[in-house]
């Protein structure tokens, strides 16, 4: 009896999990993969073009980049949650699954690099995360095993308590010319998305759609990010039948209003 229970209850949690369309399409679809191999052709392109100007600028040219969901993928990770009937982030299972060292490459990545390495061109890794005192020494190692290797200490920058790269950034953009930044989150390029208001996101992206392929090159992540805080009122909501609701709400927002015959 038992066991025709748990059955009922994985089949059910598959039916009505509410990662299972995001997951499935990072996990299956050739679009997905198209659109970080786009993303990185058009990197390339921007970097060839400061390359070809390259004396105009005074600087050593770099690229800024974001680490997770934009050069790491961490697809085992949420298909892990899909099958173990999780359906928000779960941050200490997301801990232990980034010591098993189980990130690969995102499509275009490693070669974008290799090109940005044999030309000269620095990277940064830039990326908020906390697995504690090892968090940095578990982000280099993530990064050297999915090909990104050597990475030096001074290009690695971990955010333990901030989600705010700015001031990195700006840092960076003192010594280098900075030819774009990467990242899956609009966050990535600009605090100013660090709001919690779903609309307000939406037209600060409109009014910056400019910077989109030229300065501020964005990866496509349905699963988690800040937009997520905006929905929610923050990026790591708990799976919660409330928090459920307001997800259902927001996949709804902009709903068909079918005539009643």
């Amino acid at each position: 009896m038992c066991a025709v229970l748990t059955m009922i209850s994985s089949t059910l949690n598959a039916q009505q999990n509410n990662l299972a369309y995001a997951v499935a399409w990072k996990q299956t679809a050739a679009e997905h993969a198209a659109l970080y191999y786009q993303g990185f052709n058009i990197a390339r392109m921007q970097v060839e073009a400061a390359l070809s100007k390259r004396s105009d600028f005074g600087k050593p040219l770099a690229i800024i980049s974001d680490v997770d969901e934009t050069l790491l993928l961490s697809n085992s990770y949420w298909g892990y949650m899909v099958a173990s009937g999780n359906d928000f982030f779960n941050d200490a299972e997301w801990d232990n699954w980034v010591e098993e060292d189980l990130f690969t490459p995102s499509p275009g990545s490693v070669e974008f690099a290799e090109f940005c390495r044999l030309n000269d061109v620095d990277i940064f890794f830039v990326t908020n995360r906390n697995q504690g005192v090892s968090t940095f020494d578990l982000a280099r190692r993530n990064l050297q095993t999915a090909g990104f290797g050597p990475v030096e200490s001074d290009h690695l920058i971990v955010l333990r308590e901030s989600s705010n790269k700015e001031v990195i950034q700006q840092q960076i953009m003192q010594d280098y010319e900075v030819v774009v930044l990467l990242g899956d989150n609009l966050n990535d390029f600009s605090r100013d998305y660090y709001v919690t208001d779903v609309d307000e996101r939406r037209l600060l992206a409109s009014e910056n759609r400019r910077n989109f392929g030229a300065k501020n090159i964005i990866f496509p992540n349905p699963t988690d990010g800040h937009w997520i805080r905006a929905i929610f009122g923050e990026s790591e909501p708990p799976a919660s039948n409330t928090n459920r609701e307001m997800l259902h709400s927001a996949a709804s927002r902009s709903a068909w209003q079918k005539a009643q015959n």
